[in-house]
């Protein structure tokens, strides 16, 4: 059950509790379910609707050791992982406002506050502020999966992995069903050589099953004398979910068309080519003078399409004839400034849409939304809650949402998968295990900076959840490829890329 909210902000320094009350209000059922837990250095999965406070959630506490000196300063002491460059933008932003105003709260309570530093880390950091980083490690660290593998591979990047006392996972459902997920975790468990033993903080929108990713999360330890083969003990996880609804508005709308030549033209194509382009539809002339009556009805809208072809697609189509840019298309190949003004023109009520891909599905803060539109069903249930949710975030509020069919079996997906959001019946999902591929990254990683004992190797390999059941015989086989034992057969990956010294046993 929930704790009042007065003792779960009880847990932190009395200035940031007021300043909680003042600034933010009363704390959601998860921030009173999760602080108490947090506090007491637990681990924990947060599960919670979109719109909850999950990210304060994580990062308060860690605020509130920092700020009051009881985490030294000066080294890397939090670091957060997310799987979008730009949800990482978004969070140091949304993270820099409240720490301006605890650092105020604190100056006019006449208490010293300690500086904390926040940075974020990506492909898109210049090289110069990767550089300073090293030098001046700031206190929380913002950063993606392949950066963190990055940072772990070069001698400065743990350099400043030494000190952590907790790690944030964000979105950590969009992964972990993924090998980005088996690289994440993987990743994690090798902080602990360099660390010590952290806390583990991962947060979800609605998952299932949580156990299985509570377990992912926690990894193993392990536990044995010098010389003994390893047993390992599970790092326990603290499940906490929200049981709060999230309240749904959802309508299903398909473009009046013949359905007759419509099923003739679809089952003409495969279904991957079944796109509202063929002219035998007529679907792209219904449907875009209905996005624009939505479009112009909303003082904001976001528009969502299953491929990056679509997406810049339906931007052209709502601009043409108009006086004046209607949408811009936003996706990942889109360079990071291009992404921010537009994310930012949105917030700003100067631009009317977006139209989107995944890029904006996750947490990624652009202000308040009217309504959603999805062209076309998403491909998951998962995927479509990510979405919806982007309209209503706010504590409380209902998520309205559109779904455009474009073809007849398009049209049955959405009917059954907007039920699905509303009765939260998302697919389960599996972490990957045992992926060779990435454990040969992983290796390779691992001993490019320093040579290890191939036993201690496959050991340490062993704690992370993917690779617990991993074979010592398919292990050896990974570091007999990377040794170049196939070399002969002419592949150029095939060529040794390092060392193998089995008299002392190393790599």
């Amino acid at each position: 059950m929930p704790v009042a909210a007065s003792d779960a902000l009880a847990v932190f320094h009395t200035v940031i509790g007021r300043w909680f009350r003042e600034s933010v209000g009363e704390p959601t059922e998860i921030q009173r379910l999760a602080w108490p837990v947090i506090a007491g250095g637990e681990h924990v999965l947060v599960t919670a609707p979109t719109g909850s406070g999950k990210t304060l959630t994580a990062f308060l506490w860690a605020l509130d050791r920092l700020l009051t000196g009881a985490w030294e300063g000066g080294r890397l002491r939090a670091l957060y992982v997310s799987p979008l460059k730009a949800l990482n933008n978004d969070v140091q932003r949304n993270l820099l406002t409240p720490l301006a105003e605890l650092e105020a709260a604190f100056a006019a309570a006449g208490v010293t506050a300690a500086g904390v530093r926040v940075a974020t880390r990506s492909g898109d950091t210049p090289s110069a502020e990767r550089q300073r980083m090293i030098r001046r490690p700031p206190e929380i660290l913002i950063t993606t999966p392949e950066s963190l593998n990055i940072l772990l591979t070069s001698k400065g990047g743990r350099s400043i992995l030494t000190g952590l006392q907790t790690v944030i996972l964000d979105e950590i459902h969009a992964v972990a069903p993924s090998k980005r997920g088996t690289h994440l975790i993987t990743a994690v468990e090798r902080l602990t050589r360099l660390s010590g033993e952290f806390q583990r903080i991962a947060l979800s929108a609605t998952i299932r099953p949580r156990e299985t990713i509570a377990r992912f999360v926690g990894g193993y330890r392990p536990a044995s004398g010098a010389g003994e083969e390893p047993r390992y003990r599970r790092r326990p996880v603290r499940i906490l979910a929200s049981e709060e609804r999230k309240s749904y508005d959802l309508e299903v709308a398909m473009p009046e068309a013949t359905v007759a030549g419509a099923s003739r033209a679809a089952a003409a194509q495969p279904e991957a080519e079944r796109l509202p382009t063929d002219p035998a539809l007529g679907t792209w002339d219904r449907l875009v003078p209905e996005l624009r009556r939505v479009i112009h009805g909303n003082r904001s809208t976001l528009l969502f399409a299953n491929s990056r072809r679509i997406t810049e697609k339906v931007a052209r189509l709502l601009n043409e004839g108009g006086s004046g840019e209607l949408a811009y298309s936003h996706h990942g190949s889109l360079s990071r400034e291009i992404r921010s003004v537009v994310e930012e023109r949105l917030k700003d009520g100067r631009l009317p849409a977006i139209v989107a891909t995944n890029s904006l599905e996750l947490g990624i803060d652009i202000g308040a939304l009217d309504e959603v539109v999805l062209v076309q069903t998403p491909p998951t249930i998962a995927s479509a809650v990510q979405r919806i949710g982007r309209a209503g975030h706010g504590v409380g509020e209902t998520s309205r949402a559109r779904l455009f069919p474009t073809h007849p079996r398009d049209f049955l997906d959405a009917a059954v998968v907007a039920r699905a959001v509303i009765e939260q019946d998302i697919e389960e999902v599996a972490p990957i295990r045992n992926a060779l591929d990435v454990l040969a990254q992983v290796v390779l990683s691992m001993v490019s900076a320093e040579r290890r004992e191939i036993d201690d190797l496959y050991d340490e390999i062993r704690s992370s959840y993917p690779y617990h059941d991993l074979s010592r015989r398919q292990f050896d086989l990974v570091l007999e490829m990377l040794a170049g034992r196939y070399a002969d057969t002419r592949v150029r990956e095939l060529d040794p890329r390092l060392a193998v010294d089995r008299v002392d046993g190393t790599v």
